[in-house]
């Protein structure tokens, strides 16, 4: 217990250091999420080993997933995304994964990529809303005609492989009961939903208002219910905990919409953004191996490639989108969808755990994820700031 003091310190500065030093760039605005990712590789036990990602600190990181993908929920607009950005999205999306998934046969095939092809073309299909949307929120694109089809591709892009990953790799129980779990879980969220929907107009929000400011803070304490209540669920059931997370993000979303909920919002983006979120992120960057980028010959040049196909996979479904993208905003549009991280560190876990991914296919995988985040967005930004002034 006595080291975990000095730890979270570390890590507070670090949170407080990394948005610090994004504005430091005056010319090209770097998103503060790099800052995150590198400052906590630099701490990590991979470099200068000053913190260990496990223990209080390795739990505080795991809340920090679950609460990312919360506000990604929380985040998104059905009534926005509903129509051409989703249709367009969903397409896009499947796109992705039948390219990624040939892309993966014929580099197994040839003993390029010795990783599992569908484990691996499930994990190049994904895009990193949780890491996107605090960009597109920066920049004030995140409700722009460009950020509401980002936002879609990238919903997508998360909800598609939880789906396929929550079926399909998470084998706890038969398939038929499996199922069984997952339609329950179905059934209880739109009924969540439903309530939520119907709780807006009635006198439970007079109760809600009159305890916003105070002690009590009634309305953040149901929102984190909500959120462990489905997280909960998401694990009894067999699926994974972040579809539970994502879940009750979007089941709150529906109750607060609106300028009433525009409080309450604020009060959980201090809680993730500003305590959470940040220890995710930094985390993530302590558990990633440097060394898996020379732990063998080829691994620099199968980082590099798998880095490659995450822009070819998530840049083709551009294609698709000829009308609604001007030609400027297509290249940054395919690298904001080919940033993955989170459920690609989440499937490789999962891989090794079920023994269908070696250790070091996994480290090899994560560190293209990684490089995604760190790289991508940066150009994308980039990119956007020198077309749209």
């Amino acid at each position: 217990m006595e080291s975990y003091p000095a730890e979270l310190l570390l890590i507070a500065f670090v949170a407080v250091l990394a948005p610090l030093l994004s504005e430091l760039p005056r010319n090209i605005r770097v998103p503060v999420i790099v800052f995150e990712v590198v400052l906590g590789i630099l701490i990590g036990p991979h470099v200068f080993d000053l913190a260990d990602p496990d223990g209080m600190v390795g739990t505080l990181g795991e809340l920090g997933l679950t609460f990312l993908l919360f506000m990604v929920g929380l985040e998104i607009d059905f009534d926005k995304i509903r129509g051409r950005p989703l249709s367009l999205a969903v397409g896009g999306w499947l796109l992705s994964l039948s390219v990624a998934l040939v892309c993966m046969v014929f580099f197994s095939s040839i003993g390029l990529l010795q990783t599992p092809p569908f484990l691996a073309a499930v994990a190049l299909s994904t895009t990193a809303l949780g890491v996107l949307a605090p960009i597109l929120r920066d920049r004030g694109e995140l409700h722009s005609e460009f950020g509401t089809y980002m936002v879609a591709a990238a919903a997508v892009g998360e909800f598609g492989p939880l789906v396929v990953i929550s079926m399909l790799l998470i084998p706890t129980h038969s398939t038929a009961v499996h199922t069984l779990f997952m339609v329950s879980f179905v059934i209880i969220a739109f009924g969540a939903a439903h309530i939520a929907l119907k709780a807006r107009s009635s006198r439970v929000l007079e109760l809600l208002k009159r305890t916003m400011q105070s002690s009590g803070q009634l309305p953040v304490r149901i929102c984190l219910l909500l959120q462990i209540l489905f997280v909960a669920l998401a694990a009894k059931f067999g699926l994974n905990i972040v579809i539970g997370a994502f879940t009750a993000g979007i089941i709150v979303g529906m109750a607060i919409k609106g300028a009433g909920g525009d409080v309450l919002r604020q009060k959980l983006d201090a809680i993730g953004y500003g305590f959470l979120i940040p220890i995710f992120f930094i985390v993530a960057g302590m558990k990633f191996e440097v060394s898996a980028l020379w732990s063998a010959p080829l691994a620099p040049l199968q980082v590099a490639l798998l880095l490659v196909l995450l822009v070819v996979v998530r840049g083709v479904p551009v294609l698709l989108y000829k009308k609604e993208l001007k030609t400027e905003e297509k290249v940054p549009f395919a690298l904001y969808s080919a940033t993955g991280l989170p459920l690609i560190v989440i499937i490789s876990e999962i891989g090794v755990s079920s023994g269908v991914m070696p250790p070091d296919r996994a480290a090899i995988l994560v560190s293209a994820g990684m490089l995604s985040v760190l790289l991508l967005p940066m150009l994308a930004v980039r990119w956007r700031a020198k077309t749209v002034g």
